[in-house]
């Protein structure tokens, strides 16, 4: 019979994987107030979100990596201990550079999605843990809009504090779960870890973010900009090549040889790019004055309840993926996904009038971005051998982060480049071109999506129709186990099915 604490898994999963997108969100709608409550620019506050986002981005794989040996169990534990810390630090009035301690600290967190899906997939029965692993994406994405009105309405009746006490509180809720349902994995052989391989991926990380991030202070075109641009490149360069060559990679880039790996890699690039896109610039949106002939002029708690219809169509999106999988495939319903996000910001770009159309488009985008992180993980799941699951998740995580900075920086940019000499706020045409550009990247996505399995079909052998069964099996939770996945270099045809 199945005991309390194995009944308990998934659930105390789920929600720590909620628990850090909660803690993620802490920033964004808090930066004016803590630029007001510690007396600094709002330029010097942004880097409350900033630093959060460059942490997560470097600790991501390297937690991934530890978590693919024997002490994920301490890996889980600790870094949520670490939040805790971090939430605390925040909290107390200590100043400016305490808080952005804090903040690195809780950025910490974001990478415990991957090590909840490696968990998941060693501790669950296979044909129960395609769906569950689908359920952990989901709700990492849920939790940011789930995040920000929870934010709002904690800041404005106990402040900017009570807002990170909250996040404390809910830390040592997710510890507890943690510590007391997640097993050990002292069967599985110790990874060395490649410390120099972090490192450059760390710096080259490092320099891209902090590039973007204040790109439009320094003044994109700037010296200094292009060359931690090109700083960037270089160190990613000489990354790629030590990954290629050393005998244990933080990341194995040769799974990229694998063409759902590579279709998840790009979807997950520029599925951040545009969800942040989209999330950025309502928020911003809904706060602008009516007086400017297109805002709505609501408080930041209205903003972030604006979200909530995003949360709500992502988690529906889970409901409706597998059987979406099981009509057609993985690799039609991630193009299609892409193709419902393109309707939302075609609709946001001419239909942004009032809260009621916002949030109907804001419910559209939950549901094709709900999509898209129910299918990627499933992508790399049936590529990758068990041994690889946590890093290889983890590297896609990083990838998803880089787009939020990206898509962030460029909301940031595009409506600077509509805002008059003096104006305070962009005009209405700023807001449609970044609806533009939004269509642009999820028919990019799309575009990907179809066009890499094809352009490497010719390499694969032609399915079984009982291959083909399996993989619908799989998704709709039924069927054989998967078995042990392919290693290095083997095809790996369930992934390839259709």
């Amino acid at each position: 019979m199945e005991s309390v604490r194995s009944r308990a898994l998934v659930p105390c999963l789920a929600f720590v994987c909620l628990v850090t997108a909660v803690i993620g969100s802490l920033g964004a709608p808090l930066i004016p107030a803590i630029a007001a409550m510690d007396h600094v620019s709002v330029t010097d506050a942004q880097w409350s979100l900033t630093i959060t986002q460059l942490v997560a981005a470097v600790a991501t794989p390297v937690m991934g990596r530890l978590g693919d040996g024997p002490h994920r169990r301490t890996v889980v534990v600790g870094t949520l201990a670490l939040v805790v810390i971090g939430c605390v630090l925040a909290a107390l009035p200590l100043g400016f550079v305490t808080l952005l301690v804090g903040r690195a600290l809780q950025g910490i967190g974001l990478g415990l999605t991957p090590l909840t899906i490696a968990v998941a997939r060693d501790e669950l029965p296979s044909a129960r843990a395609v769906p569950v692993i689908a359920l952990l994406s989901i709700t990492a994405v849920t939790g940011v809009g789930l995040g920000y009105p929870l934010t709002g309405l904690v800041a404005q009746w106990g402040g900017v504090r009570g807002a990170y006490w909250l996040g404390a509180l809910v830390s040592v809720l997710g510890l507890a779960a943690a510590a007391w349902t997640v097993p050990a994995a002292k069967h599985r052989a110790r990874v060395p870890l490649d410390v120099l391989g972090a490192v450059l991926l760390a710096l080259g990380t490092a320099s891209l973010l902090v590039a973007i991030s204040e790109g439009e202070s320094w003044g994109w075109g700037s010296l200094r900009v292009d060359g931690m641009i090109l700083a960037s490149v270089l160190l990613f360069t000489v990354w790629v090549v030590w990954e290629l060559r050393t005998p244990h990679p933080l990341v194995s880039l040769r799974l990229m040889r694998e063409s759902s790996v590579m279709t998840a890699s790009a979807a997950a690039v520029l599925a951040g790019v545009g969800m942040y896109l989209l999330l950025s610039t309502v928020t911003r949106l809904v706060q602008t004055p009516a007086g400017t002939g297109y805002g709505l002029g609501r408080t930041v708690v209205v903003a972030g309840l604006a979200l909530t219809p995003f949360s709500l169509g992502s988690f529906l999106a889970n409901r409706l993926t597998p059987a979406l999988v099981r009509r057609t495939s993985p690799r039609v319903v991630l193009p299609m996904s892409c193709l419902v996000l393109l309707a939302a910001m075609a609709i946001f770009t001419v239909w942004r009038g009032n809260m009621t159309q916002i949030m109907a488009v804001m419910f559209v985008a939950g549901l094709g971005v709900g999509i898209i992180f129910a299918v990627v993980p499933g992508f790399l799941v049936r590529a990758v051998p068990p041994r690889e699951t946590g890093s290889a998740m983890s590297f896609n995580q990083v990838l998803r982060y880089i787009g939020y900075a990206v898509g962030s920086a460029l909301s940031a940019a595009v409506l600077e480049g509509h805002t008059h000499t003096g104006a305070a706020y962009p005009a209405s045409s700023g807001y449609t071109a970044v609806g533009l550009l939004s269509c642009g990247v999820w028919l990019a996505t799309a575009v990907v999506a179809v066009a890499v399995p094809l352009l490497r079909r010719g390499r694969r052998t032609p399915l079984t129709a009982l291959s083909q069964e399996r993989v619908r099996s799989m998704a709709k939770g039924t069927g054989p186990s998967p078995g042990p996945g392919p290693v290095l270099g083997e095809r790996d045809e369930t992934a390839t099915a259709e």
